[in-house]
């Protein structure tokens, strides 16, 4: 068929008009100055720049191409251009022009009494400015905005408005750098953001063999005692392409927003299931959600604050992001809502991840919740999940409802994410029975304690009524028996420790850590140091582990909780407060008959309800077991596992199987099978001589996302005498085992 003039005409003025469109960008951009000497081209992960414009473009196999061209005007990278394709398709823009919009909002961090505390009685002078400076980076009793804050809970109060800044990113950037870094290719613009007190430059990272596509700031401030929070977003996605964002709200229900309201002049905060957003047109679709773990620091409840939004700017255009609360919703909980920390010039890495696909927002959704296993613990064969250390007022909510048998939402909650096993750990700091010796009404509540959680059992899933007694030995720390135990926290005159009552049978009065001890070595049971080196374990196990309660192998080690103390420059989770603890207390204990103290994951945490957004604040324990014991059962193959040291802690994206050290005197292997979603950062063989801490680190960023990796690590036990073994993701997600001796 010969055109007709009119269709020529309708070819001509498109194509002019979109050559023209092309050279008043190509004026508006300033000259890119890229330095590619790191580049390495590979198929699948390329780069080039022609025309003030670099080019990145990687592939998935199985999702299709993704393509994305940056560039600088006035100072600023812009993403010109991000298209997806379909495997042998063509290319389709999801958008253009778009530029990624950072804000911080800052605070002054305070040390909390209940920590100071500690100290004190350890002769400690609590007064001065150092100890006050220095503890204040582990304070969970700190709500940098929180004005005027709470006397009885920090020093040096009142807060003051005049301490918290909000600081929108400004951009002056000249010149760009490419690095290959195995299966991703990072694209920086250093020098080129400030925020506020903080400086620095924005690096957008492509990863081979996903969609995944990450944007973060990496800033440093050289101010002290800096708490603070951030929000990033993508800015200039138009309707015209990308019509609606849709989300899942928390009840389940699938929303979207069309952008037919008025314009927003703030952001609309979303409280998405799973903390996911996406961004869909006919073309494909982009979702954005925040790392699943060091977005969070640590709370006492896991209620959904929002953490994603859109926001309409004008009738085309929005913009879509994530965002941190400034605060708790709970007037109970709102003094311990303690940031991250930025310790002077150390670099923060503010991060973002972004999804892009050629499919429609529930296909795209659904490989984004493949990185969390949908938000739940999967079944390994041969391990079974558990979890302690939860304050669910348990037995006081089944009273208050009449019933024994009454379901309590917290434990249907955490039994949908595949957790087998939960710890509880009620009565803690219960003035109600703190000096009653058991009679008086310790015993009772203990039985419709041990009772409730009985009957919550069932096959494949124990609820242990265990505690966080906190007496006599120093700090906070976590109970576990193998089987109900009467005991109270206080003996009055004329009590033994250990009686025959009428009515309860066999019970303990214990008032000092020889009585406590006394109780652990008679029933097989053990404890561990809850949340150390913060809240009321400030200063533990330090102040005690030269103490005979601790070198006995009925105190197992330490709680894994991150977030206290969290700081986005390390690439570990809880570095100083967990990792260095127990690896320093294995070195003290290296040369005794002792068992190796081990890392527990521990959550420390009160209600919960379906709707709250659970995964991120739980890390869980794969123990190796066949079986789960029964309410009625011992339980003592549960802490067998624990103090055996079988089992590996994780976060939930990464998954450590059939770990073993092999061979024998200083020739040995470390060997394990690692499955993981995010791609992986590193894996590491730490060990100790009995002086000092050393490791081995080896890069895994050769990896592509969600694979399974065997390794089979040559070691060199000479001098050496422990060792262990972690691995890390790129999100800061890790999971490790537990430290063993080599010479023994």
């Amino acid at each position: 068929m010969i055109p007709t003039k009119l269709a020529l005409w309708k070819f001509n003025f498109r194509s002019v008009l979109c050559l023209c469109l092309a050279g008043i960008t190509s004026a508006l951009a300033d000259p890119l100055k890229c330095d590619l000497s790191a580049y390495t081209a590979a198929t699948g992960l390329t780069a080039a720049v022609e025309n003030d414009l670099l080019t990145v473009t990687w592939a998935d196999a199985a999702r299709g191409e993704f393509r994305v061209r940056y560039a600088i005007d006035k100072g600023q990278p812009v993403i010109r251009e991000l298209a997806v394709r379909k495997a042998g398709g063509a290319w389709a823009v999801l958008g253009q022009n778009l530029t990624a919009e950072f804000s911080v909002k800052t605070g002054h961090r305070r040390i909390d009494f209940v920590g100071l505390g500690n100290f004190a009685r350890f002769g400690q002078d609590i007064t001065s400015r150092e100890v006050k400076d220095r503890e204040a980076w582990y304070s969970f009793w700190d709500a940098p905005f929180v004005v005027p804050g709470e006397p009885t809970r920090n020093p040096d109060l009142p807060r003051l408005p005049s301490e918290i800044a909000t600081a929108k990113g400004m951009y002056n950037a000249t010149s760009c750098t490419v690095k290959t870094d195995g299966a991703r290719l990072e694209v920086e613009f250093p020098g080129s953001l400030t925020m506020g007190i903080f400086s620095g430059g924005i690096r957008f990272t492509h990863y081979r063999g996903a969609g995944l596509y990450r944007i973060e700031a990496i800033a440093k401030t050289e101010k002290n005692l800096v708490a603070y929070k951030y929000d990033l977003g993508l800015k200039g996605l138009t309707t015209a392409t990308m019509p609606r964002v849709r989300w899942v709200d928390t009840g389940g229900n699938a929303q979207q927003y069309q952008f037919g309201g008025g314009i927003h002049d703030d952001p609309v905060t979303v409280r998405a299931k799973n903390r996911v957003m996406v961004s869909e047109g006919p073309a494909g679709s982009i979702a954005v959600f925040p790392p699943p773990t060091v977005f969070f620091p640590t709370r006492e409840v896991d209620t959904n604050l929002g953490y994603v939004w859109y926001r309409k700017d004008s009738d085309t255009q929005y913009a879509m992001g994530v965002k941190q609360a400034d605060h708790e919703e709970v007037p109970k909980y709102l003094q311990n809502f303690a940031l991250y920390n930025a310790p002077p010039g150390t670099l923060q890495r503010m991060a973002t991840y972004f999804y892009l696909s050629p499919t429609d927002a529930t296909s795209t959704r659904a490989a984004v919740m493949a990185y969390t296993h949908n938000d739940t613990f999967m079944p390994i064969p041969g391990y079974k999940t558990m979890v302690n250390h939860f304050h669910l007022e348990f037995t006081d909510r089944l009273r208050a409802s009449g019933s024994m048998n009454t379901e309590t939402p917290d434990l249907a909650a955490m039994r949908a994410l595949g957790i087998n096993i939960i710890g509880l750990s009620d009565f803690h700091a219960d003035k109600l029975h703190l000096n009653d010796s058991g009679p008086g009404g310790r015993f009772a509540d203990q039985k419709d304690y041990f009772e409730g959680t009985r009957r919550a059992s069932d096959k494949d899933f124990l609820i242990t009524p265990w505690e966080e007694p906190s007496i006599a030995f120093g700090g906070h720390y976590n109970i576990m028996y193998p089987r109900p135990l009467f005991y109270s926290k206080v003996r009055t005159e004329g009590q033994k420790v250990v009686e025959q009552d009428p009515t309860f049978g066999k019970v303990y009065h214990t008032r000092t850590a020889e009585e406590v001890q006394q109780m652990l070595d008679a029933e097989n049971t053990y404890w561990y140091t809850a949340h150390p080196r913060t809240k009321s374990s400030a200063g533990y196990p330090d102040f005690y582990w030269d103490k005979p309660f601790v070198q006995n192998d009925h105190y197992l080690g330490l709680a894994f909780k991150p977030g206290m103390g969290m700081d986005l420059s390390e690439i570990r989770l809880a570095e100083w407060r967990t990792f260095d603890a127990i690896d320093t207390m294995n070195n003290m204990f290296a040369d005794t008959n002792l068992r190796p103290k081990v890392l527990i994951a521990d959550v420390d945490t009160y209600q919960k309800w379906p709707h709250d957004d659970l995964f991120p604040g739980i890390p869980v324990n794969y123990l190796k077991m066949d079986k789960v014991p029964g309410p009625d059962e011992n339980w003592g193959p549960i802490m067998k596992a624990l103090s055996d040291g079988n089992f590996f802690g994780t976060t939930g994206e990464i998954y450590i199987r059939n770990y073993a050290v092999q061979g024998t005197g200083n020739k040995r292997t470390i060997v394990a099978d690692v499955d993981y979603t995010f791609p992986l950062e590193f894996v590491e063989v730490v060990w100790g001589d009995g002086k000092k801490i050393d490791r081995q680190i080896i890069r895994a960023t050769e990896l592509a996302p969600m694979g399974t990796k065997h390794y089979s690590i040559p070691f060199d036990a000479t001098g050496k005498k422990w060792v262990r073994f972690a691995v890390w993701d790129s999100a800061v997600n890790g999971a490790f085992v537990q430290p063993v001796w080599l010479h023994r």
